[in-house]
């Protein structure tokens, strides 16, 4: 699934492309997505209207038209939002399509159908019910060890699964939550409540880096992603443990081990992330 990382490569690579633009014509092709789309309203907010800015939130892309509307896009799964000259054929799986003035057609394309779209006031994102419930993003501003902390005030989560809480912290997935701990040296199941000021210091920093590393990259494409120019990602390349059961740490050398978490793959080095101590042991250490 497309991470934050890869939605904002996604709005970075389309912006300078469709900033006043005007939506000449909107084509539902095919309705059937996680939520259907709807035909009347797509219709009715964006015909006709020019983009007036792109923006990200987590990892849905908003893109505001004249007149106060928003486009929301989720890639879901394998969804790829790319712009093509008007006269390409039709792909498969293409759902939705805006062409616009400047003779090409912005086009999402969802083969397994898990991606949304549709068209809502601008002034009403906020309360949307997809967005209400989201946790703070860490690059605008970015984390620091204190906010961190703060969220994780009374957590006993496994520190994997409270930075994949999109209630408590927006955007980070399995992927960057992966490389972020492993760069932090915190085992993915050590329980985020329990870490040190100079622990959550270092995580943060970490998520912070590898975020920002991974756009600088053009975002991780291990199955379907790619920008809106049809680029693939290349932080792939750059993965120290996610994928890597098995291999030497680039780290330390030791082997990298995989553990699954509520249905997840988690991929740590047991040499630089050492597995948390059973409640237990710790009372009679103390």
């Amino acid at each position: 699934m497309p991470e934050l990382p890869e939605v904002e490569v996604l709005r970075r690579s389309l912006e300078p492309r469709l900033l006043g633009r005007r939506i000449d014509r909107v084509e539902v092709l095919s309705p059937a997505l996680r939520e259907p789309l709807d035909r009347r309203a797509l219709k009715r907010r964006l015909a006709g209207r020019s983009v007036a800015a792109l923006r990200r939130r987590g990892k849905y892309l908003w893109i505001d038209v004249s007149g106060g509307s928003t486009l929301v896009v989720h890639l879901g799964m394998s969804g790829r939002l790319t712009l093509a000259p008007a006269v390409v054929p039709r792909e498969p799986h293409e759902h939705l399509a805006l062409r616009l003035d400047s003779g090409e057609r912005l086009r999402l394309r969802d083969p397994r159908r898990f991606g949304l779209a549709y068209a809502t006031p601008t002034d009403e994102l906020e309360r949307d019910p997809h967005f209400a419930h989201l946790g703070p993003e860490p690059l605008d501003p970015p984390l620091s060890g204190e906010r961190l902390a703060e969220l994780a005030l009374g957590s006993r989560a496994p520190a994997k699964a409270f930075l994949m809480d999109g209630q408590r912290l927006v955007g980070v997935g399995n992927i960057y939550a992966t490389e972020a701990l492993h760069r932090a040296r915190i085992h993915p199941a050590q329980p985020i409540g329990s870490l040190a000021p100079a622990a959550f210091a270092r995580l943060a920093r970490a998520i912070v880096e590898v975020l920002e590393q991974a756009i600088r990259e053009g975002g991780t494409t291990l199955n379907d992603f790619a920008d809106g120019e049809g680029n693939a990602g290349y932080f792939q390349v750059s993965l120290a443990v996610y994928g890597r059961e098995g291999e030497p740490c680039p780290r330390c050398g030791a082997r990298v081990r995989r553990l699954v978490q509520a249905n997840r793959s988690s991929f740590f080095c047991p040499r630089c992330q050492r597995p948390p101590r059973p409640a237990s042991r710790r009372m009679r250490s103390r």
